[in-house]
């Protein structure tokens, strides 16, 4: 039976969960989102938070310490940035996989390790690309076409802004109207998916 080496088993668990990081914002992410940011986070914050835990796992300190810490680090430097849902669930999972792949305890084998990230890994891919496959996202634009805000002429109003914005419309609702200017607030639903560049309203600072 071989000896325990410390630096193997720091190498081999780092290099293992760079991996599952790595699948999870590059590969199952990044195709649908085009976010390169967000996966640069994901990526560094996983394995600083890997790092740091497999260091205090030598120190005799409590987790909920541990997280403390990294909860301390969030509102210090994230508190003035606003993290849609779906960016903060996998933010959520870079910290806690990383975590798990550092402290996990002895009475766990490496078979367990690996049964575990694959699994999250899985869940992951069935969510995203089946559950998430069409995502709708709403922008709210002011529309100076007033006369197309009446409901027969919703056909036309549609076809405009699908012309002027160059995509598919979902769904189209009218907000505030202001006839003093001649404008009104039109929310318009799009596939996120297919426009990746369009911020939708929740997603502007």
């Amino acid at each position: 039976m071989l000896a325990y080496n410390p630096l193997v088993d720091f190498t081999i668990r780092f290099l293992a969960n760079l991996l599952v990081l790595f699948i999870v914002s590059r590969v199952i992410y990044f195709p649908g989102n085009k976010r390169k940011e967000y996966v640069f986070t994901f990526i560094i914050i996983g394995s600083t938070v890997f790092i740091l835990c497999f260091m205090l796992s030598s120190i005799n300190m409590e987790l909920g310490l541990a997280l403390g810490l990294f909860a301390i680090f969030g509102i210090i430097r994230y508190r003035t940035i606003t993290i849609v849902v779906k960016e903060m669930t996998y933010l959520f999972f870079a910290i806690t996989i990383s975590v798990i792949n550092s402290l996990a305890s002895a009475g766990y084998s490496n078979t367990h390790l690996l049964i575990a990230n694959i699994s999250m890994i899985i869940l992951i891919i069935l969510m995203e690309y089946f559950w998430m496959r069409k995502s709708l996202s709403t922008i709210t634009i002011k529309y100076e076409k007033i006369g197309l805000i009446q409901p027969e002429n919703h056909e036309k109003l549609r076809t405009d802004l699908a012309e002027r914005l160059g995509i598919e419309i979902v769904q189209i609702k009218i907000g505030n109207i202001d006839f003093l200017r001649d404008t009104a607030s039109v929310a318009v639903t799009f596939d996120a998916k297919k426009y990746p560049y369009f911020l939708a309203d929740h997603e502007i600072d």
